[in-house]
């Protein structure tokens, strides 16, 4: 110990730390993967979302994913602006019938598009 100890200083122990927790014993139980809760967790959408999205499950931060993807792709940015947003016929279905929406507001226009879970 006291060879290594002047080899690697008091990064030794660190290191056999490191290997001693690595090996697991066998009657370990593997862990079950995380949940998806929150903004992440896939739910129903309104039929008008739906249509938009293409499927009728979503999350919500893939929703506003998408509507992003939407709007870069259509050039509906405001280009003094660009936290605002020109909504064409398609967005406009979804946002209440709103001509311009702020980015920051999207997600609370969405939250009218996911069913309320009790």
């Amino acid at each position: 110990m006291a060879l290594s100890a002047r080899i690697f200083g008091n990064k030794c122990r660190a290191l056999m730390a490191a290997a001693n927790s690595a090996s697991t014993p066998a009657t370990a139980k593997p862990k079950a993967p995380p949940r998806a809760t929150g903004i992440l967790k896939v739910q129903p959408v309104s039929p008008a979302l739906a249509k938009f999205l293409g499927s009728t499950q979503a999350s919500r931060s893939d929703a506003v994913k998408k509507i992003w993807e939407y709007v870069k792709a259509q050039n509906l940015q405001n280009p003094a602006n660009k936290r605002e947003i020109y909504c064409d016929d398609k967005l406009k279905a979804i946002f209440d019938g709103n001509d311009m929406v702020n980015f920051q507001g999207v997600a609370k226009l969405l939250s009218n598009h996911f069913p309320k879970t009790t």
